[in-house]
């Protein structure tokens, strides 16, 4: 018996239900999808997954650790001026880097930092805001607005958390001045160092021990260093006697060794301990200290001694340094006033960028330093340690002895005669990393002695002391009756950077420069190289062209020849009109190459675009399709 067929009337009612529950379930997706993306900005923020080449969003364990270890609230607060950078894209696509970092930090804090961005326009509240917390504007913004990109931070006592902190004033107060973005791979450095000063409670203490009158004397009226005074507004110095130093306390956290002399073995022994107990220490050693005011002995009538040494420590870590040697080069040598002449002194040097490590934090802002009778430092065959230049010399240097730059005091050109550059680049300062050796392994009986070092430490090494006297890189300036010292070099900011880094945590210094976000267009660049190689061609071509016309041309001219003189002018404009249609072919083909590379780079424009526009959507639509055949061909095989 055939089964009954349903009417439409039986059916319509279902079918529309059905629809109806699909539309439904489709519009709770859609709610639920949006919710969740919207949320998920808060609570997967530390989920994030790094997936450019270089990590640049990944934090380094040095950083982690350091805000693992944060003990006081901090509020960090980011300036950046929206409106007056809407035509500068490089300092905004920056000023995203900066903020992702900020916020991945603060993400990872566990409500320790509190961050927010404020917008300082013109004339309000948070511009007088932002220039009181120590931000330096830029010039240079929209309709000649100044351009405010930096961090102010603020640490509050422990225990002060949330909406408390703002009704309670800070502890301390740092500020990162200005984000510039040629400091773009140290960027996670400042940050951190940031953090890591505002987290601690006091200024970190400073040993000095030196032989040279850093301090003065005030008997005689004669005022510190300015570089040492420097040192005081951030540091807490203390002067370390060394014909009593038996032990370096735990409570110094640089020790700046100064041109020492004639050390007692307890004091080296103490020195020794301290950077095989992690200690950060900085070493100027120097072959001629010129403000070093030992006399001779008229016994011996031997003339005194201005060298500094310390041959038995750096005989343990591997290092080669001869008090006798002074590197000249006269590539850098300064101009200084002698007799009422200036005259270059091969002896006496400024170091630019390109003698500078800028990969370093320490010297990677410094523009230039001086230097005077500087030696240099090497590793010895057997060194278990790396020498990591700071300051070095250009390949145009030569190593003389001490002595001929004494006899050539009064006249510095004498240093320039039979001349002979070595082809090396002397290192003047350097960071010196791996494990250290003991000097004194006959003491390994003492109680608390150590004979090795962790792996990664590191001793800083300067050749030169004068770098430190203020004739070297400050000098005085009468500005509204006051005496002030104007500085013409980077000494000063050398020796605060070099404190200022090794005085931080082992987390801190092993942060290391990062890549930057901004990546070379190499393709591109590969074809401007290839034009360029066309260029010249084209143009060595046309010069030898040019010398042959003007070699013919000389050989047209009358007496050089037997040749009347109105065919010889005959010839010589035939000679001239020949050689102008070459060039102007030549110049047709150097536009016609330049033309080329245009178009290529044009080209090669356009295949990026069609390839991110048109078939990378069109590939995930077909897959989309497919997937979607595939789909419904195996529902309908169920069926």
């Amino acid at each position: 018996m055939p089964r009954p067929r349903l009417s439409r009337a039986f059916t319509a009612p279902w079918r529309v239900s059905r629809r109806a529950v699909i539309y439904v379930a489709l519009a709770l997706l859609t709610v639920a999808v949006v919710s969740l993306v919207v949320s998920s900005g808060h609570w997967l923020r530390a989920r994030r997954v790094d997936l450019t080449a270089d990590k640049l969003y990944t934090l380094s364990p040095g950083t982690l650790q350091i805000v693992d270890g944060l003990q006081r609230p901090l509020r960090l607060t980011l300036y950046f001026s929206e409106h007056a950078t809407r035509d500068l894209p490089v300092l905004r696509s920056y000023e995203q880097r900066v903020r992702d970092m900020l916020q991945e930090i603060a993400a990872r804090s566990h409500g320790r930092v509190q961050l927010s961005v404020i917008d300082p326009v013109p004339y309000s509240d948070d511009e007088a805001s932002a220039e009181g917390a120590g931000l330096t504007p830029a010039s240079g913004g929209s309709n000649g607005e100044r351009v405010f990109f930096g961090l102010a931070g603020s640490a509050f006592p422990p225990g002060i958390e949330g909406d408390v902190a703002e009704s309670v004033a800070p502890e301390r107060s740092l500020a990162i001045a200005f984000f510039d973005p040629k400091r773009e791979s140290f960027l996670e450095y400042d940050v951190a160092k940031l953090l890591y000063e505002l987290n601690q409670g006091s200024k970190p203490r400073i040993g000095v021990i030196s032989s040279l009158p850093v301090e003065g004397n005030p008997v005689l009226g004669q005022q510190p260093w300015l570089a040492l005074q420097q040192l005081g507004q951030l540091f807490d110095v203390k002067t370390i006697d060394p014909g009593s130093l038996k032990q370096i306390g735990a409570d110094i956290r640089v020790l700046l060794l100064i041109h020492p002399k004639h050390l007692s073995d307890d004091a080296l022994y103490a020195i020794d301990q301290y950077v095989l107990r992690g200690g950060h220490l900085v070493v100027f050693v120097d072959p001629y200290a010129e403000l070093d005011d030992t006399q001779g002995d008229p016994a011996t009538a031997l003339p005194p001694d201005h060298s500094s040494d310390l041959p038995r420590l750096f005989a343990a870590w591997g290092v080669r340094y001869d008090p006798h040697e002074v590197v000249l080069d006269r590539s850098h040598a300064l101009s200084i006033e002698l007799g009422g002449n200036s005259v270059s002194h091969p002896a006496m040097l400024w170091l630019d960028a390109q003698q500078l490590n800028h990969d370093d934090v320490v010297t990677a802002s410094l523009q230039r330093l001086d230097l005077s009778t500087a030696g240099h430092f090497d590793l010895a065959p057997n060194a278990n340690t790396r020498l990591i230049p700071l300051l070095q010399s250009s390949n145009d240097a030569e190593e003389v002895p001490v002595q001929r730059v004494l006899q050539a005091g009064d006249n510095p050109s004498l240093l320039l005669q039979d001349y002979k550059p070595d082809n090396i680049n002397y290192v003047f300062a350097a960071r010196l990393r791996g494990s250290f050796a003991s000097a004194f392994p006959e003491r390994a009986k003492q109680p608390g002695h150590l004979a090795q070092s962790a792996a990664g430490d590191e001793v800083i090494l300067v050749a030169d002391t004068d770098l430190l006297s203020d004739r070297l890189w400050v000098e005085p300036q009468a500005i509204l009756g006051q005496t002030m010292m104007r500085p013409f070099a980077n000494n000063g900011d050398f020796l605060g950077n070099l404190v200022d880094n090794l005085s931080g945590s082992s987390a801190l210094l092993s942060i290391r420069g990062r890549s930057t976000s901004q990546r070379a267009f190499t393709r591109v660049d590969a074809l401007r190289n290839v034009a360029d190689q066309k260029f010249l061609q084209k143009e060595q071509e046309l010069e030898r062209e040019l010398a042959e016309t003007r070699q013919r041309l000389e050989e047209l001219q009358p007496g050089k020849s037997g040749a009347h003189a109105g065919s010889v002018g005959a010839e010589q404009r035939q000679e001239i009109e020949q050689f102008r249609q070459r060039q102007l072919a030549i110049n047709k083909e150097l536009r016609d190459v330049q033309h080329q590379l245009n178009a290529e780079i044009d080209a090669l424009g356009v295949r990026l675009k069609v390839i991110n526009i048109v078939l990378v959507p069109v590939l995930v639509a077909l897959l989309g399709l497919l997937y979607g055949w595939r789909r419904t061909r195996r529902n309908r095989q169920r069926r």
